[in-house]
């Protein structure tokens, strides 16, 4: 009798904390969106160890079936496990991407140790193991469809890949590594932002020389927001790249530039020793699991294959765009002489200053006589427009979600028929507490779970340049094609209709990955689509032909330069990871040698991309950043057939969703290409969109 007084007091305790804690109830709000009003950070650790929990209890009831393996009863009940896991995570995750502090910062540092001795305790599972390798050894004999044998082959690769075939000693070696490398790539993440957040420049007035109003009046207001004097120009995207493009003090310009080429090289936020130690692990971890480098075993599961397709691939280009590049450099050293007087050799502080000045006097644009065009309100209209016109969805602003920041705003998206398809959060602003860059993520993946098609919520995060007190949001041309590119992947998202969540909407191959976003960047350069909403924010005139004929002219100024600067890091990824033996060198001369045959510019002593790399060493783009060139070549490829069609040709467009956008990872990339193209990608499409064919 007290046995079961007490199990009742116990279960009647624990429903009291897990109601009191946000994450672990029924989410209430429209759509079951996440309760980001009711979350506090104290609500984060106990919310993982009870989804650890039942995780566990979960995998136990799969490991204790009595019944034979079947694809039902194991590999299909294990991808659904976990879902109160991953969705504790989605949003723990996120926020702290994009909504972080030093208490979240903390909470990451005692939770991700857990989770991955959590998720090494199933991949290593002997009994999990045998069950999943007994239906993948009769697979031939089982009748699946596509997706569900690509389902079986996932799971059987992706335990091997987890060390499920090593020896009883080896599993507990790869425990000890994986656990090390979860705690280096996040602290590698958190010193870059924390580095980011501490720099400031504060300025007088007679160090403005050259910069715009909009600038100046940003600058004014980030000073009055930090308690300061003055103007204040710090590493945040819209206030560094603007600085170094306008001001004409060049001391001042390499102060910031040896700042921002500086974070993370030593003292508090020192990445170098987490560099050595993260590729030197992943390096260990893919021999004790058979592979002769990490970048082997990252590749065999991407369109590219192997080490020499990359490398054939970034060689490839690197031969075609060296010479424009060089060419570039000249004539911008040539401006700098013959026009500014300038006598001295152009130095990477000195770039974005003078090309963008041989930029206005070779075709009349800079970023600012095109600004007032790109007021966000309209943009934002102007994108999602983009989205109904080729594929007639709606999207509705609904005040009613929770956000987790104010400056956040979510949407409604109905497909064409009216049927509900995505909830879409934006978040546009940079503040302390968000990381650098932009980004495409989800709080909810699809998945068909329960007969039920369980629709997404995803969020596009990113780091525009802030209305100020006398103007609206007004962005940059890079800015709108950031927009483009995030929104490319909301839609890869949004259109998702997979019955498995491990394939649904952007959970593809890495260089397969980018073609969605970045097809939608080509957009930008159709009058069509500038003249539906590039209006002047005060007057309401429409964008001038003869602007967007100098935005058409101005569009491969420079294309050299930048896809140098592209391979360049692609080159040194995977020279990190393409290296069979243990890093022991010095991380300069390492880095220097690896994009020396990608230099265009002089060198700055002490300057480093390594140490702030964080796609590499705290994102998912380990032996992968290539992708963004080998999807440039697809989506170059593919935004041709658009162009000989026409640019809002609704067949076009439903074949995009039918084969691309739609399917996520159910089936060989390659494959759904070529059903949409009608061929396999070819280079030459790229080589004429950047005029260098």
């Amino acid at each position: 009798m007290r046995k079961i007084i007490l199990s009742i007091l116990f279960l009647f305790v624990c429903s009291m904390t897990h109601a009191g804690n946000p994450l672990l109830g029924t989410f209430s709000a429209p759509y079951g969106a996440a309760p980001f009003d009711k979350i506090k950070a104290a609500d984060y650790e106990p919310a993982f160890d009870e989804a650890m929990k039942k995780h566990n209890a979960e995998i136990k009831k799969i490991t204790d079936n009595k019944a034979a393996p079947t694809f039902q009863n194991t590999i299909e009940t294990l991808e659904y496990s976990g879902m109160l896991l991953e969705k504790v995570s989605q949003i723990f995750f996120n926020l702290l991407s994009a909504e972080s502090s030093d208490e979240m910062m903390k909470i990451s540092q005692s939770i991700q140790p857990k989770l991955t001795d959590h998720y090494n305790n199933i991949s290593l599972s002997d009994k999990l193991f045998n069950r999943i390798k007994a239906v993948y050894e009769q697979k031939n004999h089982l009748g699946l469809n596509t997706e569900q044998m690509r389902l079986l082959e996932h799971t059987y690769d992706g335990f091997v890949d987890q060390g499920a075939n090593l020896n009883p000693e080896d599993k507990e070696k790869y425990r000890e590594l994986t656990t090390k490398l979860g705690s280096l790539t996040l602290n590698f993440g958190q010193n870059v932002l924390k580095a980011t957040n501490a720099y400031s420049m504060v300025l007088t007035e007679n160090q403005l020389t050259g910069l715009p109003e909009s600038v100046r009046e940003a600058a004014q207001q980030k000073a009055r927001a930090k308690g300061k004097e003055g103007w204040v120009i710090d590493l945040s995207a819209p206030s560094y790249v603007a600085f170094m493009k306008y001001s004409a003090d060049r001391e001042l310009r390499k102060q910031l530039y040896e700042a921002y080429t500086t974070r993370c090289t030593s003292g508090e936020f020192d990445n170098m020793e987490n560099i050595r130690q993260i590729v030197n692990i992943r390096l260990e971890i893919a021999k004790l699991l058979g592979y002769n480098c990490y970048a082997d075993q990252v590749l065999k599961k991407r369109m590219a294959g192997t080490t020499k397709e990359v490398n054939k691939l970034l060689n490839e280009l690197l031969d075609g765009y060296k010479p424009a590049a060089l060419l570039e450099y000249r004539e911008v050293q040539g401006y700098a002489i013959g026009k500014e007087g300038y006598n001295l050799e152009v130095m990477p502080y000195d770039w974005s200053y003078y090309s963008d000045k041989l930029k206005d006097t070779r075709f009349g644009l800079n970023d600012e006589i095109a600004r007032p065009y790109f007021e966000l309100e309209n943009v934002k209209k102007g994108v999602f427009g983009l989205a109904t016109n080729l594929y007639g969805i709606t999207f509705k602003h609904n005040t009613k979600i929770p956000v987790y920041n104010s400056e956040v705003d979510v949407y409604e998206v109905f497909d064409k028929d009216g049927k509900f398809l995505s909830i879409l959060y934006t978040d546009f602003f940079p503040r302390e507490g968000k990381r650098p860059g932009a980004w495409m993520t989800e709080f909810q993946g699809q998945k068909i779970y329960g007969g039920k098609n369980i629709r997404p919520h995803v969020a596009i995060v990113m780091n525009f340049t802030r209305p100020t007190a006398t103007k609206p949001a007004l962005l940059t041309y890079d800015e709108v094609k950031t927009f483009l590119h995030e929104f490319g992947h909301a839609l890869h998202g949004i259109f998702a209709n997979t019955v498995y969540p491990g394939f649904s909407g952007t959970s593809v191959f890495r260089d397969f990955v980018e073609l969605p976003s970045q097809i939608m960047e080509n957009f930008l350069l159709e009058k069509e689509f500038l003249d539906g909403f590039a209006v002047h924010y005060q007057t309401g005139e429409k964008i001038p032909a003869e602007l967007v004929k100098k935005i058409m002219d101005a569009s491969n100024f420079n294309v050299g330069y930048a896809c140098l600067r592209q391979l360049s890091f692609g080159m040194l990824d995977m020279a990190y990871h393409a290296s069979t033996v243990p890093f022991e060198g010095e991380i300069s001369l390492f880095e220097n040698q690896a994009v020396t045959p990608t230099q265009v510019l002089p060198f700055v002593p002490g300057s480093f991309i390594s140490t702030t790399f964080s796609h590499v060493f705290s994102g998912g783009y380990a032996s992968g950043y290539y992708s963004y060139k080998w999807a440039e070549v697809l989506d170059a490829d593919a935004f041709a057939l658009f162009k000989e069609k026409g640019i809002y040709n609704k067949e076009v467009a439903q074949s995009f969703r039918d084969n691309i956008l739609s399917k996520g990872g159910t089936d060989d990339p390659m494959k759904l290409y070529v059903k949409f193209r009608g061929q396999k990608p070819q280079i030459e499409a790229l080589l004429k969109r950047d005029g260098i064919k």
